[in-house]
């Protein structure tokens, strides 16, 4: 029995000291404060670029603050932190959790070389999993092929998460696993017990029509509603306002495919995004980012900062449903931030807000995890949130 935690609590700390183990050790006591004295169950502990070379040394100043029972995390290219975002320059974020009545297992994962190929190893059994969170070293681990083969295998997984890329180049990353800094692979946890709910926000607008795919092989759609798909994009685009227009000659025309068909109409949340890779102008067809199938529903998107503004928001309001937040880990594009937004902090001001508490963590990812129709996939351009609940 734990008295002292009758609900669930969740606490984050941020720093930007220039050295490793005061930042770290900072950013753990503010999350130690936030939950008063509750026990942790779980962290995460998030360090720039500039603090790789001193890892273990801010691993350890996180344990010595916290007594985590479990703790993960890893070198991002930047971080996120309460309401703020930091894409370049030093800082620590810590996130801090007491999940009463939890099950939590925490696991490395690592690539291996085989006869047929490449097989991962040390995945535990997902069964009935509230929440998988997985932080990936792209250097040396295939997520993509991972995700594709979990998603063969199991009907749905709450997984979210991202590739952490540290310095952008091998060997510049390291990952936190239960004590141990890790240099390849992957290391994540899953939790059972735990009201979570999974947002993804892939900040598109839809143009045109939905169309069902009348004749594709592999990647390739050759039909669209029985005309040539390159005709159907083309009669799309001559429908778009001069704002999006504006927005597709910036970030260009995605198809946006639609995982679950079991749903009378569809909202923005239940497309995935995937760019258009050719365009064959004998044929018609065009190639498309992810393998399709015929009967399964297409609609073009174009994407800008108001459109990832709006449904950041609408995603978000709508897996809270009413509910109280308690905190939220945040997974978040390199080409988000400035890079998309006229101002700095834009998606965790706004994850902050509509939570009504800054009990918010994460880091910017090379490529965003998070489900579409109940099946996790690898995303670009998108924000992935895991929002804890409070009773």
């Amino acid at each position: 029995m734990r008295p002292e935690t009758l609900t669930r609590r969740v606490g984050a700390g941020l720093s930007v000291s220039p050295a490793a183990m005061e930042a770290a050790g900072e950013a753990a006591r503010e999350a130690s404060a936030a939950l008063g004295g509750a026990p942790v169950d779980l962290a995460f502990v998030f360090l720039s670029p500039d603090h790789f070379a001193d890892a273990e040394a801010a691993l350890e100043a996180v344990e010595d603050a916290l007594a985590p029972a479990h703790v993960l995390g890893c070198v991002a290219e930047g971080i996120v932190g309460h309401d703020r975002e930091f894409e370049d320059g030093p800082a620590v974020s810590v996130w801090a959790a007491s999940l009463p009545d939890a099950e939590i297992e925490t696991f490395q994962s690592v690539a291996l070389g085989t006869d047929e190929g490449v097989a991962v190893t040390g995945i535990p059994n997902l069964d009935d999993a509230d929440l998988v969170t997985l932080l990936v070293d792209p250097f040396t681990y295939p997520a993509g092929g991972f995700l594709s083969k979990l998603n063969e295998e199991e009907d749905a997984v709450p997984l979210v998460g991202g590739l952490a890329a540290g310095g952008g180049e091998p060997d510049t990353q390291a990952l936190f696993c239960d004590g141990e800094v890790i240099y390849e692979g992957a290391v994540g946890a899953v939790l059972r017990g735990v009201p979570v709910r999974t947002v993804v926000s892939q900040g598109c607008e839809p143009v045109g029509r939905d169309s069902v795919i009348t004749h594709a092989e592999d990647n390739v759609v050759f039909e669209l509603a029985g005309e040539p798909a390159l005709e159907r994009l083309k009669g799309d685009l001559a429908t778009l306002t001069p704002e999006q227009e504006r927005s597709a000659a910036r970030g260009g025309v995605l198809a946006g495919l639609v995982i679950d068909e079991n749903r009378a109409d569809y909202r923005r949340g239940d497309y995935l995004m995937r760019g258009l890779t050719g365009v064959d102008e004998e044929t018609g067809a065009l190639a498309v980012g992810e393998a399709v199938r015929v009967g399964q529903t297409l609609r073009f998107h174009v994407r800008d900062a108001d459109s990832a503004d709006a449904d950041l928001r609408e995603n978000l309001a709508a897996a809270l449903d009413g509910e109280r937040a308690a905190g939220a880990l945040m997974f978040t594009c390199n080409g988000r931030g400035t890079n998309l937004f006229s101002a700095p902090d834009h998606d965790a001001r706004a994850a902050a807000e509509l939570l009504g508490d800054d009990a918010l963590a994460g880091f910017f990812c090379a490529g965003e995890i998070g489900p579409v129709g109940g099946k996790p996939f690898l995303h670009g351009f998108t924000a992935t949130l895991a929002v804890f609940l409070a009773d």
